[in-house]
């Protein structure tokens, strides 16, 4: 007699219910990842140009949100909207003291600036705040959940920094494709020298740039204090994950920076449920075969 034929276990309820958790908590995780990718997305579709030191500025912001809350002792509300102009100036001020200049000569002494800042603070972080981790508390919307179904709970604080990714990205969309300013800003970045011939400032155009750049640093930092741990080295991984969504999305593309970064959550996410040590790696191998798939982005702008 040939053994009985064993149909493979059913999936329960619970298990079921467990997935859709991860992927919701997964999605929301990506609504960081793509204020991360923000800025950079930015400087490389609108301003030509790869910063560096990018995750080393969201991590600087992340300390400067620690000693406002600390030191300072200001509530973590208030001090978050100080990172606000604080990182809108900080951006217009490495635009005219740094970048401008660099940008006069070649591409890539402007990369080797960047470089350049990136040592910097990581060494200046390091030796002001030490190697040590810290973090941000922010009271009781760390703890905070809604409860969705089920055994479905999500944190407050994940809904709120998903829904500023959604509010950041259509404020950029509407800015910079929708308005006079915006096609200036794209206009000195394609062809600066006809934009000057048409008497457009461009130094002027290219610190707002940088400028909206430093809104995004400070508001992924300040944010990223709060929910996460993070030490002088952190700005690394943050420019790294960056990256990767902004080559998903494709060029220009805003909303698809949401995606990409909720793809690399994803990822991450799977790739930590089958064992802890491959949860980074799984998000660099999606984002390997999805650029090889697909070197242009998921949604370029034409």
């Amino acid at each position: 007699m040939s053994p009985a034929h064993k149909s493979p276990p059913a999936i329960s309820e619970t298990d079921m219910t467990g997935l859709l958790d991860q992927i919701i908590q997964a999605s929301l995780l990506g609504g960081l990842y793509a204020i991360f990718a923000l800025g950079l997305a930015i400087s490389v579709g609108v301003l030509k140009f790869i910063n560096v030191a990018h995750g080393d500025l969201i991590v600087a912001m992340s300390f400067l949100m620690l000693t406002l809350t600390e030191s300072l002792g200001l509530p973590a509300p208030i001090a978050f909207a100080l990172l606000i102009p604080i990182g809108a100036g900080m951006g217009w001020l490495l635009q005219y003291g740094l970048f401008q200049r660099a940008a006069s000569q070649n591409e890539l002494q402007i990369i080797l600036i960047t470089f350049g800042l990136s040592v910097i603070l990581q060494n200046g972080l390091l030796g002001i705040y030490g190697a040590d981790t810290r973090k941000v508390t922010a009271g009781g919307i760390e703890l905070a959940s809604l409860h969705l179904f089920g055994n479905i709970n999500v944190g407050i604080l994940p809904l709120i920094i998903f829904a500023t990714a959604c509010v950041l990205i259509a404020g950029l969309e509407q800015l910079l494709y929708r308005t006079g300013l915006g096609v200036k800003i794209r206009a000195i970045a394609d062809a600066p020298e006809a934009a000057r011939l048409v008497g457009l400032k461009v130094a002027g155009l290219m610190a707002t740039a940088m400028a909206l750049v430093g809104i995004t640093e400070a508001v992924s930092g300040g944010l990223m204090s709060i929910w996460t741990n993070f030490d002088p080295s952190s700005g690394s991984s943050r420019l790294l994950i960056a990256f990767e969504v902004v080559v998903l999305a494709g060029l220009g593309s805003f909303w698809g920076v949401l995606v990409g970064g909720i793809i690399i959550a994803l990822a991450q996410t799977f790739g930590g449920m089958v064992d802890s040590a491959y949860q980074v790696l799984a998000g660099h191998i999606v984002f390997l075969i999805l650029f090889l798939a697909r070197p242009q982005g998921l949604f370029p702008k034409t």
